[in-house]
């Protein structure tokens, strides 16, 4: 990812991530039982790219539209935390940084689809994968180059990561 000064600022600045689930830790696929159950692929690289998030301080949480118990049990292996059945996905983001004690210029946000919109366009750090729906990629977000579920969630941790260490060391 090519990121712009002010891009690397609000990085440096960041405090809260939250992230959709479905196309952002997915590939948007999902596989269907005969019985009606549902499984979903993911990434396993992209627990380690959480868990240097948090080991930098920054609070991490799942905003998802989804009622799937799949995307709670894939939070809880992770150790983020998790909101399912969210209509209202700004509010939520919104209620979730202030819990944090970011304000939303410390909060990022990632998505895939137009349901991410609202939340996207409150945050100081937008961000969408590179297989998002095309009505987003038109916004000027900051992309991913790696498609949900392949490896997006993990690009993007490791991008903060490494401007975070980038400020460390020329300090």
């Amino acid at each position: 990812m090519t990121l712009t000064e002010t891009q690397k600022e609000r990085i440096r600045a960041l405090r809260f991530v939250a992230f959709d689930f479905d196309g952002v830790f997915t590939d948007n696929a999902v596989w269907i039982s005969e019985t009606g159950r549902e499984w979903v692929r993911c990434n396993r690289y992209d627990g380690l790219g959480l868990s240097a998030l948090r080991r930098l301080g920054i609070g991490l949480t799942v905003v998802s539209s989804e009622t799937n118990p799949v995307v709670g049990e894939r939070c809880r292996k992770l150790k983020i935390d998790c909101v399912q059945s969210c209509e209202d996905k700004a509010a939520e983001v919104r209620r979730l940084a202030t819990e944090f004690g970011a304000t939303l210029e410390e909060t990022a946000f990632m998505g895939n689809d137009i349901n991410d919109l609202p939340a996207l366009t409150i945050v100081g750090l937008p961000v969408i994968v590179v297989d998002a729906h095309p009505s987003l990629k038109q916004s000027g977000y900051l992309q991913t180059t790696q498609p949900g579920g392949h490896g997006a969630v993990r690009e993007f941790c490791d991008l903060v990561a490494g401007v975070r260490e980038e400020t460390l060391s020329h300090g």
